[in-house]
C-alpha cells in the first residue's frame, strides 16, 4: 500500500509558558466549551454562535488534513500547570510565500499577555519560512490591534470582513510584518 499525499509536519515550538502544538483530538472539548462563548466567536470572522454540533470536530479534522492551506497551534499551557488550550493561533497559507496569523484566547487568559506572547513565538519561529505574514482584526477590538502593534506588526489600512457569529459585515484594520 502507498500513500500518494505528502503530509505537512507542524513544528511544536516551545516557551517558557506554554508549547504551541498541532491539535489533536482530545482538543475538541476545550475548544467547544470556549468558542461556544459568544465574546470569542464574534471577535472572529469564522466562529459560528450559536456554534453548531460537530463545528469543533471538523475544525480539529481539516487542521490535521495532510492537503490543509492552514496550520494551526494549540497554546498549551499544561507545562506551566495550565490547560491544555487556552486559545489557537494558526497561519494560513496565502500565494507568494506570505501568510495571515490569526488568534483567539480563551476568556480566562484575556489581558494576561497570552496573546501577544503567542504571536511573537509563532512569529519568531516562522514555521513556513515566510516573508510576510499579515493579520486583520476587528476594529471594535482594540485589544487584539495592541497585540499585534506589540508584536512589530504594522498597521497597513482598513478594510472589513464578514463575520459569522454576527452575521454582519465588520470593519477592520490590516496590520503586516516583514520577515527579515
Amino acid at each position: 500500500m502507498s500513500l500518494d499525499s505528502t503530509v505537512t509536519l507542524q513544528p511544536v515550538i516551545d516557551t517558557e509558558r506554554f508549547v504551541l502544538r498541532p491539535l489533536q483530538v482530545s482538543d475538541v472539548g476545550l475548544i467547544e466549551h470556549y468558542t461556544s462563548d459568544k465574546r470569542v466567536a464574534g471577535m472572529t470572522s469564522s466562529i459560528p454562535h450559536p456554534l453548531p454540533p460537530g463545528a469543533c470536530q471538523a475544525f480539529v479534522d481539516r487542521a490535521q488534513a495532510p492537503d490543509r492551506d492552514e496550520d494551526v497551534w494549540a497554546i498549551d499551557g499544561t507545562q506551566a500547570g495550565g490547560p491544555e488550550v487556552m486559545g489557537v493561533i494558526s497561519l494560513q497559507r496565502m500565494d507568494r510565500n506570505q501568510s495571515e496569523i490569526g488568534y483567539w484566547v480563551a476568556p480566562p487568559f484575556w489581558n494576561t499577555g497570552l496573546a501577544s506572547d503567542a504571536v511573537k513565538a509563532l512569529v519568531a519561529a516562522n514555521p513556513l519560512n515566510n516573508k510576510t505574514i499579515f493579520a486583520s482584526v476587528f476594529q471594535d477590538n482594540p485589544a487584539s490591534a495592541r497585540v499585534l502593534t506589540h508584536c512589530g506588526f504594522e498597521y497597513i489600512g482598513d478594510a472589513e470582513s464578514f463575520s459569522v457569529a454576527r452575521n454582519a459585515t465588520v470593519q477592520t484594520w490590516t496590520y503586516l510584518k516583514r520577515m527579515g
